[in-house]
C-alpha cells in the first residue's frame, strides 16, 4: 500500500468501527472538560470520572473554585496523582480565567497554554472538544498507533502531531484523534497485542512491528 493508501483505509475503518465517537471525559462546558483534562495527565479516565463529580459538587465554574483551598481541592484529587501540581493548577488557572476572561474559557491556543498547569495536549484537546475548532491532540494511544501504522517516526510527540496534521485532512481530525484513541484501548492496547482483533496494524502494520509480534507468539 501506498501512504495514501493506508492512511485511507484506517479513515475508513474507523469510521466503520466508531460512527458515533463519545467523548471520554465527562464534563457539561469548556470549563468542566478543562478540569478534567488537567487531572487526566497521568491518570485514567475512569479514575477521573470517578473523581471530578466530587470536585463538581463542590465548584464547576472558576468563581466557585476560588472559594476553595488549593488544600482543600488537593484532598479532593488526590486519587489522580499529581495533586500538589494540579491543585494548585487548578487554582492558579481559574483565578486567571476570572481576572483575564470574564470566568470563562478562552479559545485560543496561546491564551490556554497560558494558564498554569495547561500544555499543548491540553489546550488541543479544549480546542477540539470543547470548541470545535480542528486540533489533534496526541496521547500515548495515539503516538504508539501512528508508530504501529508507520505514519510517523514515533521519536516525540510533538513529531508524531506534525505528521497527524500532515496526512489526515484537516476536517476529520477531531473525529479521528478520538477515534484513535477508542481504538486503542479496545484493539491495540500498549501490551497485549492481538493481530487477529487489531485489524489496522495487521494490515498496514510497520513491518519491524509485526515481526516482533510474530518472534514473542512463535517462543
Amino acid at each position: 500500500m501506498t501512504q495514501q493508501e493506508r492512511v485511507t483505509f484506517v479513515i475508513n475503518t474507523l469510521k466503520e468501527l466508531y460512527p458515533t465517537i463519545p467523548v471520554p471525559l465527562e464534563h457539561k462546558d469548556p470549563y468542566t472538560l478543562l478540569i478534567a483534562v488537567l487531572l487526566s495527565a497521568q491518570c485514567t479516565d475512569v479514575r477521573v470520572n470517578q473523581i471530578t463529580p466530587l470536585l463538581f459538587a463542590k465548584a464547576d465554574n472558576p468563581y466557585d473554585m476560588v472559594k476553595l483551598s488549593v488544600e482543600e481541592i488537593k484532598e479532593i484529587i488526590r486519587p489522580c496523582g499529581l495533586s500538589p501540581m494540579k491543585s494548585k493548577g487548578i487554582h492558579g488557572l481559574s483565578q486567571i480565567l476570572i481576572d483575564k476572561h470574564n470566568g470563562e474559557v478562552p479559545q485560543s491556543f496561546e491564551a490556554l497554554e497560558a494558564l498554569p498547569a495547561v500544555g499543548h495536549k491540553t489546550a488541543s484537546v479544549v480546542m477540539s472538544q470543547a470548541f470545535g475548532i480542528p486540533a489533534f491532540p496526541v496521547d500515548t494511544h495515539i503516538h504508539r498507533l501512528m508508530y504501529r501504522w508507520n505514519l510517523t517516526n514515533g521519536k516525540n510527540v510533538v513529531q508524531t502531531e506534525k505528521d497527524a496534521k500532515r496526512l489526515f485532512p484537516k476536517a476529520l481530525w477531531n473525529d479521528l484523534h478520538l477515534q484513535i484513541i477508542w481504538y486503542g484501548r479496545e484493539y491495540s492496547p500498549a501490551r497485549g497485542m492481538s493481530l487477529e482483533k487489531d485489524i489496522i496494524t495487521r494490515t498496514i502494520g510497520r513491518k519491524t512491528v509485526l515481526e516482533a509480534f510474530e518472534k514473542k507468539i512463535s517462543r
